[in-house]
């Protein structure tokens, strides 16, 4: 069994017996039209006839993307999303949150971004943000998926309030980051639209920008449906300031605000088995971690100075096959499966 192979019965075990309920089962979702409005390439943004849907498509001549059609103080952003298939080397698909063309050097930003796929290869996708235009401190997170996503749709969500925010794959928290008032103004705060572009980034996205993009695969498509936008719409520039404190108190009251013992030994698994670099060990680029970073003794000493895996070779071969010899115990023994969830 290859360690991709192995890295998705890891997962779905995990979540198929752990996980019972749904952060994500009373989503106010919308129609494209209600929420949303085209940014760029028109010609390859292509809309549902029900307009519950929209397909981004890349060639060799432009890319395309979408916006909300307002702009929030905090919120809470989801799509369900399919990737595009079969080659994708360089070809970016990104669902993330911005201000950047309303403040161009204080801009604030949350991002998912899918980096690219070569076929037969686990997908490679990282979080991130910045507050107030600090994009010389970045605090990138880069992940492997634990399934393919071109062959169905999955939901990626992004929750952002004034104490904390969280990155979802379908009811799996990713990523949360606490706010810190160390952070100061590298916590984002102004108002941002959320985004979503497919375009080709073949200079850095694809294992360091080595594969590039290839049109004879084009048009690349990423497909959106089962919008959810929750959030307090502001005019970002008005002299008078909205009050948005009951938005505020809705996110804060909703499920997907909370993580629950099992999300979070979900959590935990997913950082321990598919996050191969954050930039809170990272202690050649940041020698004191930021304020906000959480370090995790078992997530520490997986890590090089560089913040990337310090296994490999022989070593890694030993780690896929004792996972391999665990994972065999687990699907055979129900009481091995219990303990593991636990």
């Amino acid at each position: 069994m290859s360690e991709s192979s192995y890295n998705f019965i890891f997962v779905i075990v995990f979540l198929c017996l752990g996980l019972r309920s749904s952060a994500f089962t009373n989503l106010n979702t919308l129609s494209f039209k209600e929420s949303l409005s085209p940014l760029f390439g028109d010609g390859n943004l292509v809309r549902s006839p029900d307009d519950l849907s929209v397909r981004l498509l890349l060639d060799k001549y432009t890319g395309s993307g979408f916006i909300s059609s307002n702009m929030y103080q905090h919120g809470f952003y989801s799509s369900m999303i399919k990737l595009p298939a079969d080659y994708t080397a360089g070809v970016v698909v990104a669902f993330y949150t911005s201000n950047g063309d309303v403040f161009e050097k204080t801009h604030d930003e949350l991002d998912i971004e899918f980096l690219g796929n070569i076929k037969g290869k686990p997908w490679r996708f990282q979080t991130n943000l910045y507050g107030n235009g600090s994009t010389h401190r970045g605090r990138e997170e880069r992940y492997r998926l634990w399934f393919d996503p071109s062959k169905e749709f999955h939901r990626y969500s992004i929750l952002w309030t004034p104490h904390k925010i969280i990155f979802w794959v379908d009811d799996v928290p990713i990523r949360e980051v606490i706010r810190s008032e160390a952070m100061g103004a590298d916590y984002p705060a102004k108002p941002m639209s959320l985004y979503a572009t497919i375009w080709d980034a073949s200079d850095w996205a694809t294992s360091g920008g080595k594969y590039k993009a290839n049109y004879k695969y084009a048009p690349f498509i990423a497909e959106f449906k089962s919008f959810s936008l929750d959030g307090c719409s502001v005019d970002p520039i008005q002299e008078v300031p909205t009050d948005c404190s009951d938005s505020v108190d809705f996110l804060e009251s909703q499920d997907y605000f909370f993580i629950n013992s099992r999300q979070r030994t979900a959590m935990r698994r997913f950082r321990q088995q598919f996050m191969y670099y954050s930039y809170c060990y990272d202690t050649v680029r940041y020698p004191v971690p930021p304020p906000e970073c959480v370090i995790v003794p078992a997530e520490k000493d997986r890590f090089k100075d560089t913040g990337r895996l310090k296994f490999g070779g022989t070593e890694a071969r030993g780690r896929r096959r004792n996972r391999r010899q665990q994972m065999s115990e687990i699907e055979s023994d129900p009481d091995e499966r219990r303990r593991f969830l636990k």
